[in-house]
């Protein structure tokens, strides 16, 4: 698995004129090809008088799936300079729809590729872009006398604590980068003398979002 990726957690909408054709693009966060085609045809229903609705799309955290259309542009014209943008952006699982509706005036190759790159751009800036990152949920039970020792480690390594639950023993249930993981468990296990249970609950990703962290399965 990928240790993280950048992608768009909401998606937006930009929009520029060049010569009095506008062009619109819209983006989203995508999982799978069927997700980023349902997207598109959404884009081509709102947008069904448009003369274009090109797009890109890049799937997979190595971007194993690219795709793009021209849409009825000159060849690499659009759908190129949009994939291009998204591979310049660092961005993976996104998707990016970009609508001309013509203006009269025709653009030549060189306009088109600056137009459809600056609208993608535009849809882009106005999404809120975050970055995954991939971890464990981990549950560690302790006995009173090393819970405060706990605490004290998870502050230092910046985890974040899901849950805490008080009984005869403590649970705490964390958030724990998989890159940390190992170090995180040894430093715990060797403050409390291995009076301790570790258990991974679940393997996710997750993303600080407006400082709100946030869960997801992919």
């Amino acid at each position: 698995m990928s240790k993280s990726y950048r992608t768009i957690h909401h998606g937006g909408t930009g929009e520029i004129v060049e010569k009095k054709s506008r062009f619109i693009a819209n983006t989203a966060y995508v999982s799978s090809e069927e997700e980023a085609l349902e997207f598109i045809a959404q884009q081509r229903k709102n947008h069904w008088d448009a003369r274009h609705n090109c797009y890109a799309y890049v799937i997979g955290y190595n971007d194993e799936i690219q795709r793009c259309s021209d849409d009825g542009e000159p060849s690499k014209t659009a759908g190129r300079p949009i994939l291009d943008i998204l591979l310049l952006e660092n961005l993976h699982n996104a998707v990016v729809v970009v609508t001309r509706y013509f203006g009269g005036t025709l653009l030549g190759t060189g306009g088109l590729v600056r137009a459809y790159q600056s609208a993608a751009k535009e849809g882009i800036h106005a999404s809120t872009i975050i970055e995954r990152y991939y971890g464990f949920i981990v549950q560690v039970i302790a006995d009173y006398t090393g819970i405060g020792k706990l605490q004290y480690i998870a502050a230092q390594y910046h985890l974040t604590v899901l849950q805490s639950d008080y009984t005869d023993l403590v649970t705490m249930t964390l958030l724990v980068p998989e890159d940390l993981y190992t170090e995180y468990i040894n430093k715990a296990t060797e403050a409390v003398n291995g009076k301790i249970t570790v258990t991974i609950e679940d393997k996710v990703y997750y993303a600080d979002v407006d400082g709100t962290i946030k869960l997801f399965d992919k």
